[in-house]
């Protein structure tokens, strides 16, 4: 589980375990847990599913997420080409 960013408490992660499944970034954050999709063609986000986690913690993450987008794509590239 390469962990990509630590941000205010955040930890933005890959799992090596889920076959081909397009881009996307997992966050953790003591027991809240989230996934979302990154479209990289639309510079978008889709969120996957999420765990415990109010409007306010969705939002700090999206905002993360969209402040590391080009850092999430590139080392989810190195990483993906790694794993092969």
């Amino acid at each position: 589980m390469p962990t990509v960013l630590f941000v205010n408490g955040w930890r933005f992660f890959f799992y090596s375990n889920e076959g081909n499944e397009p881009i996307h970034i997992h966050c953790k954050k003591g027991e809240k847990e989230c996934k979302y999709w990154l479209d990289t063609i639309m510079y978008d986000l889709e969120e996957a599913y999420s765990y415990k986690m109010n409007p306010k913690d969705k939002r700090e993450v999206k905002e993360i997420i969209y402040a590391h987008f080009e850092i999430i794509e590139k080392e989810w590239n190195k990483f993906k080409t790694r794993s092969k």
